[in-house]
């Protein structure tokens, strides 16, 4: 019987067949603000995370992941899909997001899975390798993780940028990875994996995100490098590249707020995507049916050009 387009909306599962123009709402955000860090209650629309729409297969089965930036957004996403896979998962964050975060748990726990909630700025680099050790001994070992906690400022001239905006976005973005990655492989057996989240913004740079979109492009090349280093020690290293994402770091700053409305309408699929369309991604990476992916980028961007 052949297959019947239809448009659902956010409703459907990452399983059904669906028009990927019509799969999520075609959103056009009205202009907003938000306090740093951000919220994902607060943002207007609200986000499809995964939390009625992702339905796991047992791909993870006993993995035990760490997602960094994991109480919102893609992060967010990320944990969730990990936990209806079958992982008991620590979700990393800023103090100031634990409402967040206290929902994201909540869902990991339903699945009858462990959630290690772990509240430090790894911006500092004993933060940072602090949520390794509490990860660690929290989920009783390591084995996947997930390095997604981002800093984006828009600013619309070069001379906007402050020491300390360029500061802050370096070590959240590349400074925080490097710290975690060399924490982590001590305790990373043969089979573990990392996953990376760079950004479509490390090949096509918008003008207003000089810092975050070189931050990026840093990621894509430490990512492919060190999935060589750690090749031969059955760990594997990738990075997904997502494109315009409707998520609270838009809103904090992340886009010039004239450009809200039209956020995400310029992709190929005419369309802004949700971080529930992400998780997939990251569920690939980190299972054992990509057992032969290794420093790959895999650009889920609603077909933007990427190398």
């Amino acid at each position: 019987m052949a297959a019947t387009k239809k448009s659902t909306g956010s409703g459907s599962d990452q399983l059904t067949f669906d028009d990927p123009t019509t799969r999520h709402p075609d959103i056009t955000p009205p202009k907003q603000d938000q306090p740093m860090p951000g919220s994902d209650k607060e943002l207007e629309p609200r986000t499809d995370r995964g939390q009625e729409s992702y339905r796991g297969t047992g791909r993870l089965e006993g993995r035990k992941a760490l997602v960094t930036g994991g109480d919102s957004g893609i992060g967010a996403a990320v944990a969730i899909a990990f936990a209806r896979e079958g992982a008991d998962v620590a979700i990393n964050y800023l103090p100031a997001e634990e409402e967040d975060a206290a929902w994201v748990a909540g869902l990991v726990e339903a699945e009858g899975r462990t959630c290690v909630r772990i509240p430090l700025d790894i911006t500092d680099k004993e933060a940072s390798e602090e949520v390794i050790a509490k990860a660690v001994e929290g989920l009783g070992g390591l084995d996947a993780l997930v390095i997604n906690a981002g800093k984006q400022v828009a600013k619309e001239s070069i001379e906007e940028i402050t020491d300390e905006q360029f500061d802050l976005t370096m070590k959240t973005n590349v400074y925080a990875m490097f710290w975690m990655c060399r924490a982590a492989v001590a305790h990373l057996p043969a089979g573990s994996t990392i996953v990376l989240s760079s950004s479509v913004q490390a090949y096509s740079p918008s003008e207003t995100l000089l810092d975050y979109a070189m931050t990026k492009a840093a990621m894509n090349n430490f990512g492919k490098g060190l999935a060589k280093q750690l090749a031969p020690k059955g760990i594997r290293v990738n990075i997904v590249a997502p494109g315009p994402i409707w998520t609270p770091l838009q809103v904090v700053e992340g886009q010039p707020k004239d450009k809200l409305p039209k956020f995400g309408k310029g992709q190929p699929l005419g369309r802004a995507g949700q971080p529930v369309e992400l998780a997939p991604a990251y569920v690939f990476l980190t299972s054992a049916e990509s057992s032969y992916v290794v420093g790959e980028t895999l650009n889920v961007n609603g077909g933007a050009d990427s190398p």
